[in-house]
């Protein structure tokens, strides 16, 4: 079954992190992932303010610069995992850098 992991931290936190190599196990999980053959796609994405949120009201779009949540915690990344189970999901979670400074959601893919 695939999962969909949806990195989150605080920016800030995240990038004081990069600067300083905390997250230098980052490559060795991606080479993990591919070596066992479950990562299907892993995307990072540029910080939140480049973000723009798109809403329909009345038949109007609107859009708001920066994201859509205003808070610290802000989604920095998302990949693609296909597990035998939610345990072992929840395993490869754990084991993303980014989880020691904010969190990682594991939500099961819909398959229409």
């Amino acid at each position: 079954m695939e999962y969909l992991l949806l990195i989150s931290a605080d920016e800030e936190t995240a990038q004081a992190r990069m600067r300083d190599g905390a997250f230098g196990t980052f490559d060795a999980w991606i080479t993990d992932l591919e070596r066992r053959g479950v990562l299907r796609a892993h995307v990072g994405l540029h910080d939140s303010a480049t973000a723009t949120t798109v809403r329909l009201r009345d038949g109007e779009v609107l859009l708001t610069d920066g994201p859509f949540a205003e808070g610290r915690e802000q989604v920095g990344g998302l990949a693609v995992v296909d597990c035998a189970d939610l345990d072992e999901a929840i395993a490869i979670a754990a084991a993303h850098p980014a989880a020691a400074i904010g969190q990682v959601e594991v939500r099961p893919v819909r398959v229409p």
